[in-house]
């Protein structure tokens, strides 16, 4: 399997961790927390936490208390298929491929529920063939991105269609919640909104060639408490522990380890590395476990510093800005982490 087109979008509306500082300060809901709780929220906005900006669904910062769940649903169902079309369209752009091409289309989100799924109104945006296969996989929180792209390398394999478009979308700002819970303020203060889109198929792009090569999972559903969303008064409300960064680092590290002895390679073959990136702390995690430094993970830290942690999105985000930057030639590991435990990686053999 190859990766012949990529597409990243983001809501227009792009805000400063200040912005959302200054905006909390003026909210009612700011003072209905615990002193320990403002205190916690003015530390991660004002502080450097390897966040600069995000991109929200908000027209104005002060929808972020809106706050009931008929708001935030209708805010997914509004920005969810806009954002996935419209990285879907540049990702088909890139692959130079067109619409009635698409055999088979995979959506992952856990920031809304459609029913009809995402694929259904994504599919006519772009005008698929009626008779495409569609897939929409959910609960998969920010490791998503890796099985979505398994998914469509078995639909290539059984040969039963030629190019398959894979897209991640979360509008993590429709599932806002705020109390005085630690994980959740940090929550409310990490994620961004956006989607990512890749087409595959079994021949590689004209002007460079992205491979498929192995891949691996891991899931460990005994620390499936430590993150993952769960329903309060009809919202989704995330659960973040402070464990987080040292579980993702230490899975990343048994997933690297089992795919590249699968692969009979040693791990100074590796010239790339793209990692979802979760956070500053995860981060710093994942370069003391694997030995990685700063240069390797800087595509992960650009896009956390412009975006956020976009979920499931960001693994497309890092993958983009890796060929912006001049990436090298050679084999990179793709990684991502999330809800479950759940850790997931991919070798790719990369050309351009």
């Amino acid at each position: 399997m190859f990766i012949t087109g990529l597409g990243t979008a983001s809501p227009p509306q792009c805000y400063s961790q200040k912005e959302c500082w200054d905006t909390l300060l003026k909210s009612k809901k700011f003072y209905e927390l615990e002193t320990r709780s403002r205190a916690i929220l003015k530390k991660v906005l004002t502080s450097d936490n390897g966040i600069a900006t995000r991109h929200l669904a908000l027209d104005d910062l002060n929808e972020a208390f809106d706050l009931t769940p008929d708001a935030l649903h209708a805010r997914f169902a509004k920005y969810a298929p806009m954002l996935a079309s419209t990285a879907a369209e540049k990702a088909l752009s890139d692959a130079g491929v067109r619409p009635e091409d698409i055999g088979a289309l995979i959506i992952s989100t856990c920031t809304g529920y459609l029913c009809p799924g995402l694929t259904s109104y994504v599919s006519e945006r772009l005008k698929l063939r009626p008779d495409a296969t569609l897939l929409d996989l959910v609960g998969q929180g920010c490791a998503a991105a890796v099985p979505n792209l398994r998914t469509a390398e078995a639909l290539l394999t059984a040969g039963k269609c030629h190019h398959v478009l894979s897209i991640c979308v979360e509008v993590c700002s429709a599932a806002l919640f705020f109390d005085n819970d630690p994980g959740v303020l940090i929550s409310a203060c990490l994620f961004g909104d956006g989607a990512g889109a890749a087409v595959l198929a079994n021949e590689p792009a004209a002007d460079r060639r992205i491979e498929w090569q192995t891949s691996g999972s891991w899931l460990e559903p005994a620390d499936r408490d430590l993150l993952r969303f769960e329903q309060k008064d009809g919202m989704l409300r995330n659960r973040l522990a402070q464990q987080v960064p040292m579980l993702a680092a230490r899975y990343a590290e048994k997933v690297l380890s089992g795919a590249l002895a699968k692969a009979d390679l040693p791990r100074s073959q590796v010239a790339g590395w793209v990692f979802h990136p979760g956070g500053r702390d995860v981060l710093l995690a994942l370069r003391q476990e694997l030995g990685l430094s700063a240069t390797d993970l800087r595509w992960s830290e650009s896009v956390l510093r412009e975006y956020g942690n976009l979920s499931s999105a960001s693994l497309y985000f890092v993958l983009k800005s890796a060929f912006a930057d001049s990436a090298p030639n050679g084999r990179w590991w793709m990684s991502s982490f999330g809800a479950g435990f759940s850790c997931h990686g991919a070798l790719l053999q990369v050309e351009t």
